[in-house]
């Protein structure tokens, strides 16, 4: 995948390799044979699908980017969110469980001795081990120089305290890349991380957070007791976790895009399904021009997500720096964005019928708001596209 740059062609070619096209049919046959048939229980129920995650793990789509040192596929970013849009057709809730493992490696790739690869992601080789991220805080979401979980130094040990909000996988993670302030005056500057045991005494999963959509993901509230956590735990030196976290989630934000492209996609061909076999005034009402606007909209603004996350996913192989950010979030902002106006729009198609849980677009509509949300709002986003563009 190339791109333009200024106007001037760079070699552009939309084209999948033999193997990228048997990588992405290998995760929509899994889709749509393991996830979809149980994604309104575990959605209605809000069950972790351990069974489809381990079977997940099973086939090679988990954990796609590991190295090949460790046993990995080490896939680039391009090929990974090939995986991520058929897992999130399948279901979001699940596709979200299945690859939240790329937030929790990601530090630890960034950041990570040979050492560190070895301990804590090796094991995510061996079985379907999750990790989880922890970033975000009841009082700090956004803002991450707001930070109040702190980590003190005692001789080898740090003592971490405070609290996690809204951490994916975390009741069900063996470790989590946990955020923490090692001086409080320095706001973002004074960030580490810290791979901490989610068995460590002292954390604590207080609950499980009952969410409107990709229920299915376990999403929880974790407090931090005193918990002590070797110095050897640490990623990179003090004050590098704030680089750490951001790097991460350039490296992610396609994979989360793309994710909203498949609920689209699965919205999307629900809707022009209901609209060949739903007849008024004795036609189909895919022959009701107002509906069929709706849905070639739908069309067009899924195709143009697609293509700004494939591109996103193409300059963060090629090693595009800022500029990598910059799509990155222009694919985050304009797939949620077009997920949630896909996914309303399929519920206003398939009418009354389309409110109902009868019907798999309410939960698409539920599922999608979320993307507008986690990762960086598509507020944020619009904040970090409009730094790159006026501080360059």
């Amino acid at each position: 995948m190339a791109t333009v740059e200024s106007g001037v062609a760079t070699g552009v070619s939309f084209g999948l390799t033999d193997e990228q096209r048997e990588l992405r049919a290998l995760a929509r046959e899994f889709a749509e044979k393991e996830i979809r048939p149980r994604a309104a229980e575990c959605d209605e129920g809000q069950i972790h699908a351990t069974d489809i995650i381990a079977k997940a793990h099973e086939v090679g789509l988990m954990n796609v980017h590991l190295p090949v040192a460790l046993g990995g596929l080490e896939l680039p970013c391009f090929d990974g969110i090939l995986v991520a849009e058929e897992l999130n057709w399948g279901c979001s809730g699940i596709g979200t469980s299945i690859g939240a493992n790329g937030l929790a490696a990601g530090p630890i790739l960034i950041a990570g001795s040979k050492e560190q690869q070895r301990q804590w992601l090796g094991p995510l080789i061996e079985a379907p081990v999750l990790g989880c991220f922890g970033l975000t805080e009841p009082g700090a979401g956004s803002d991450v120089s707001g930070i109040q979980t702190t980590a003190v130094r005692k001789g080898d040990d740090y003592v971490i305290n405070g609290s996690k909000m809204f951490i994916s996988n975390a009741g069900h993670a063996s470790f989590m890349v946990c955020f923490a302030s090692t001086d409080l005056g320095a706001g973002s500057k004074g960030l580490s991380a810290f791979v901490v045991p989610m068995d460590t005494e002292g954390l604590v999963v207080e609950r499980h957070l009952d969410k409107m959509g990709q229920r299915s993901t376990d999403t929880s509230a974790v407090a931090f007791s005193d918990v002590v956590v070797p110095a050897a735990n640490r990623l990179g030196a003090e004050g590098d976790g704030f680089k750490i976290a951001m790097q991460t989630l350039d490296f992610t934000r396609p994979a989360t895009a793309v994710g909203a492209v498949g609920v689209a996609q699965a919205a999307f061909e629900l809707s022009v399904e209901y609209t060949r076999e739903r007849v008024q005034f004795g036609l189909p009402i895919a022959m009701n021009q107002g509906v069929s606007f709706l849905v070639a909209d739908m069309a067009t603004e899924i195709e143009a997500a697609r293509l700004l996350c494939w591109q996103a996913a193409w300059m963060i192989d090629q090693g595009r720096g800022r500029k990598a950010t910059k799509y990155s979030s222009f694919a985050k902002r304009f797939s949620a964005d077009t997920a949630m106006k896909v996914t309303t729009d399929a519920v206003q198609v398939f009418g009354g019928y389309g409110y109902m849980k009868e019907y798999p677009v309410e939960k698409l509509m539920r599922d999608a708001k979320l993307f507008q949300i986690y990762e960086g709002t598509s507020q944020i986003q619009r904040l970090v596209i409009a730094k790159e563009i006026y501080l360059p």
